[in-house]
């Protein structure tokens, strides 16, 4: 009579693990990585490296020290509004917690402070910019509505920032155009335009999901360069000039498709990107100049316009 006792006579009595052998741990599923905070890194990762390589070799005309300190004020204030709003709603600041909750937090304020840094030019003082990064980070608190349970900021923070400078301090312009390729020669000067064109696409396309609002806005921009041409003599060239930029094509993948700001539905992505380029064409036949900047404010106020009707008639939750 043999002792041995095969294993398969020492199958659980549930019939599924053998006796004696290690019940497999079960592989918990990969938690999936919020692609909004993925967007707000990819952003916050391209605006830090242009920045640098703007200062360092291409030409960039804000002293260097603009960034740093516009980065410390737009931290600081960032920080502050958070906690005085916090207080005052009696809830936790969405920074506490951890680390990482702070590093996220903070994101937004980064990418706002980098792109005041960059697209503003102040000349040799620094007290527009940080007026610019603390608008910026203010204007989330200031204009916002309440969405399904949710206070959500209305205006595209770092260009309402940008747009309100502009106002205030009549001196301060726009960073020159050539200030981004400024010492670029050859092929490289128009390379570099080009990979950020890219760069902004992939992000767009895989991440925040806004390629039908920057297809109908730049649709929607040469739109309002052909009226402008056949209605009001325009010149087409010169109208259609803008375009041919860096400084468009950053506002084009890098602002105006702020996740926070801009509808989600592709209708409404259609309409806010035609929008924002038929205000633009008004804005310039009247002679008003930074028309980008103040088209942006001026559509995110009128979406914010048409939420507020729509919760008043119970078609969106408050």
């Amino acid at each position: 009579m043999t002792t041995d006792i095969t294993k398969s006579t020492l199958v659980h009595p549930n019939g599924v693990h053998p006796l004696g052998v290690a019940e497999p741990t079960p592989v918990a599923d990969k938690p999936k990585r919020d692609p909004r905070v993925l967007a707000l890194q990819r952003f916050a990762m391209s605006i830090t490296a242009f920045t640098i390589l703007g200062h360092l070799l291409f030409g960039f005309e804000q002293a260097p020290i603009t960034p740093i300190v516009c980065l410390l004020v737009g931290y600081a204030s960032a920080l502050g509004l958070e906690a005085l709003d916090a207080w005052a709603h009696d809830r936790t600041p969405e920074y506490a917690g951890s680390l990482r909750a702070l590093a996220v937090f903070l994101l937004p304020a980064h990418i706002g402070a980098l792109a005041c840094a960059m697209l503003l030019y102040g000349n040799a003082t620094l007290w527009p910019y940080l007026f610019a990064v603390v608008v910026s980070n203010a204007s989330k608190y200031v204009v916002r509505l309440r969405i399904k349970g949710r206070l959500r900021h209305v205006l595209n923070p770092s260009n309402t920032g940008i747009a309100v400078t502009l106002v205030v301090f009549g001196w301060v312009g726009i960073a020159p155009p050539y200030h981004f390729t400024n010492w670029l020669h050859g092929a490289l000067s128009w390379l570099i335009p080009v990979g950020i064109l890219m760069l902004g696409t992939m992000l767009n396309a895989g991440l925040t999901k806004k390629v039908p609002l920057i297809m109908a806005w730049v649709g929607g921009f040469v739109l309002q360069a052909l009226v402008r041409w056949l209605l009001l003599d325009h010149a087409l060239v010169g109208a259609l000039l803008p375009m041919t930029g860096v400084a468009f094509i950053l506002f084009t993948n890098y602002m105006i498709t702020d996740p926070g700001s801009t509808p989600t539905s592709r209708r409404g992505q259609v309409i806010f990107g035609l929008t924002t380029a038929a205000v633009y064409g008004v804005l310039v036949s009247f002679g008003i100049v930074f028309g980008l900047f103040f088209a942006l404010v001026i559509t995110c106020l009128l979406r914010g316009g048409v939420l507020l009707v729509a919760r008043a008639r119970g078609r969106v939750p408050a």
